[in-house]
């Protein structure tokens, strides 16, 4: 059973992965556009008022709120996509339709009973949705959306009709079912949803009601979920729902703290953002731009000097790449199942590091992690009177001298096996990214998990292959340590191997050759 939902739990991750992936390039063309068209901003720095320029940058504005206030439907594609078995590109479709399909039924039935308002609309839980008054579901609409058409999608994308009626058969029906299943599914959210959105602002007051307790655990339970990748499922209510707040801005309200707080960005009338950025956002900074590559230090000088040229490349390149993205599971994962302490003691951390950034109200936003490209777009760009973002360094200082001294003393204390202590390969798994070598990653992760017969699905999330197979007895336990340098957890049938980056382009050569069998 736990392991069943492990694998279930693990097929969501992946699929809200794919539109939080799209997010990095909006939040960028938002936090350039939208920094530098600021009238405060263009006050303080002449130069930038010249007419071009400014359309430019509106234009960039513009085009990255499109991003965010279209996520319900991105989520929906997204979700059927993650879950759709074969033939995706349909799935994706049908959750198009069904999600419209949806959201107009729930437009025509409030209609009809005489509840559909035009003033007013976040009083009664009702919002506009690609131009349709609805009910305001936000991503959970979405996520519902897809679920469903995934399910329709599995069941029926090779179902064979009668001669006569054959050419709307396989995957032509699934648009078919699943237009007249969500006429029903936006009849019964008429009658549900207005009790579920009751509940999620309970909840959500309930949250930011909590105070810095709150916080903390927020931030731990948000890193202790890392191991399973299951972290996406935890944190995106807070940042997409009314479990992070509501607010008003310029005349239309928004649910959720990303939303709010991407929402003021782009409203120039904006003072200081929305508190909740505080309590769900700002809290990663510190700890990934400058604690977990001060951990790579120590961890660094507790090696043996023989393995440290190596070693020093690995925990380079992992510390860069949390100091920059935000990405760290490259770097968490060297030390998580080789000395899991370091890991208890690195989400404690976490959980402080969120709780001090909730104390100093420091509001800088971000896409999906917390690197240094955030914390400059959404924060220095900003302004310290928005986003008080000084107190990240001053912060990030004494997260500095607490991760490198306290991994130092545990890992010593403890005699831990992290990278370099030991006489073993250090991390096998960590070769070039060149396409020859990709290839060679595959088959060798095929191999490792008991050749192509062995694997049901294959995906891959920014840093991680994420892979259910058949049967986990048909797992060769040293192969898979040899391809992934220890670098892999597994929980029944789902399997999950930390590549960092290159994971997406080893998961397309797997199904490459999946395909071509």
């Amino acid at each position: 059973m736990k392991s069943q939902f492990f694998v279930i739990m693990q097929q969501v991750g992946r699929s809200f992965m794919l539109p939080i992936a799209l997010l990095p390039a909006a939040g960028l063309l938002l936090g350039i556009g939208g920094a530098l068209s600021n009238p405060n901003t263009i006050i303080a720095y002449p130069v930038l008022d010249v007419a071009v320029m400014q359309g430019i940058f509106t234009v960039m504005t513009k085009t990255g709120v499109v991003v965010f206030a279209n996520l319900p439907l991105l989520f929906a594609i997204g979700v059927a996509i993650g879950f759709a078995k074969q033939e995706r590109g349909t799935a994706a479709l049908a959750a198009a339709i069904g999600f419209l399909v949806m959201h107009q039924t729930i437009n025509a039935v409030l209609g009809l009973q005489g509840n559909l308002v035009t003033e007013g609309l976040a009083s009664v839980g009702q919002g506009s949705v690609l131009g349709i008054q609805t009910l305001e579901m936000g991503v959970f609409g979405g996520i519902i959306a897809g679920f469903i058409t995934a399910a329709l999608h599995n069941k029926f994308y090779d179902v064979e009709l009668p001669q006569a009626l054959a050419f709307f058969g396989g995957t032509r029906f699934v648009p078919i079912v699943v237009s007249f299943t969500f006429l029903f599914v936006g009849y019964i959210a008429t009658i549900v949803w207005p009790f579920v959105q009751t509940g999620i602002e309970g909840l959500g007051s309930l949250v930011l009601s909590s105070g810095l307790a709150g916080t903390f655990l927020y931030g731990f339970i948000e890193r202790s979920l890392i191991p399973f990748g299951l972290h996406h499922v935890f944190y995106l209510p807070f940042w997409q729902t009314a479990v992070g707040g509501t607010l008003e801005v310029g005349g239309h309200v928004y649910v959720g703290t990303q939303n709010i707080f991407f929402a003021q960005l782009a409203d120039h009338g904006t003072g200081p953002f929305y508190e909740g950025t505080s309590r769900f956002m700002a809290g990663k900074m510190p700890f990934m731009i400058f604690g977990l590559p001060a951990a790579a230090l120590a961890m660094y000088h507790t090696s043996m000097l023989k393995h440290r040229k190596v070693v020093g490349g690995i925990l380079f390149s992992a510390a860069l790449t949390a100091f920059i993205t935000g990405i760290t599971e490259p770097i968490e994962f060297l030390f998580l199942f080789v000395a899991p302490l370091l890991y208890v003691v690195h989400a404690l951390f976490a959980g402080l590091s969120f709780m001090l950034m909730d104390y100093f109200n420091v509001t800088v936003g971000q896409t999906f992690s917390g690197g240094i490209i955030d914390l400059t777009l959404f924060g220095i760009l900003q302004g310290q009177d928005r986003t008080n973002w000084m107190m990240i360094p001053v912060v990030g200082v004494f997260y500095s001298v607490i991760y490198y001294f306290g991994f130092r003393f545990i890992i010593m204390k403890f005699d831990l096996a992290t990278p370099g202590r030991r006489d073993e390969v250090v991390d096998a798994a960590d070769v070039s990214s060149s396409g020859s070598e990709t290839e060679k990653v595959a088959d060798s992760v095929i191999d490792a998990l008991g050749g192509l017969s062995n694997l049901k699905n294959v995906d891959a999330c920014i840093t991680r292959l994420r892979i259910t197979v058949v049967s986990a007895a048909n797992i060769d336990m040293d192969k898979l340590k040899a391809v992934s340098g220890g670098k892999h957890h597994i929980i029944g049938n789902g399997i999950q191997i930390v590549y960092g980056t290159r994971s997406d382009n080893i998961k397309n050569r797997i199904n490459v050759i999946l395909g071509s069998k």
